[in-house]
């Protein structure tokens, strides 16, 4: 059976005290589990995963975003997430520090987190195991993996791309 491909952004804030911004879900997926904001390419119209971003930034966060203020951080696909979907998604960092918290949406809540305290919130499972350690070896670089998800949930990672940042970057 051929499974449908979405596409989505993944964006990564962060405050003045280099706490990441996350949502508590509200919906599927992932409901009531922690996760960085973000939403699927409107991809009817030709959307960019640049585009994407700026506009999921203002739609969830009230943040008005140029692309020049995002830096692609990651790229993960998955190959059929939970049998339902394959999956593209493009992890961006916004440059610009957020000095308060966004109101809760539809989405769900937003609440700022150290780095330390992500082991003891409730994370996706790819999440907390493989996207947030690439993310944190690669901010400020560029990393492209791929999961081959299967029926019995075994993940299967592969490194594609991995370009860290160089020293002195965050």
């Amino acid at each position: 059976m051929a499974l449908p491909y979405k596409i989505a952004t993944l964006l990564y804030v962060f405050n003045e005290r280099d706490e990441v911004l996350l949502l508590e879900r509200a919906q599927e997926p992932n409901r009531g589990l922690w996760s960085p904001c973000g939403g699927k390419l409107h991809t009817d119209v030709g959307e960019s995963p640049y585009a994407c971003a700026c506009r999921e930034a203002h739609e969830e966060m009230g943040l008005s975003v140029s692309p020049t203020e995002l830096h692609l951080t990651g790229l993960v696909s998955e190959h059929g997430y939970n049998g339902q979907a394959h999956w593209l998604m493009f992890l961006f960092e916004i440059k610009r520090r957020l000095v308060v918290t966004p109101p809760p949406h539809r989405e769900g809540r937003f609440e700022f987190f150290s780095r330390t305290k992500l082991d003891a919130l409730k994370l996706p499972q790819t999440d907390r195991e493989q996207i947030w350690p690439q993310f944190w070896k690669h901010r400020g670089g560029f990393f492209a993996a791929h999961c081959h998800c299967h029926a019995d949930g075994r993940f299967d990672w592969s490194m594609e791309e991995s370009a860290p940042a160089a020293v002195g970057q965050p």
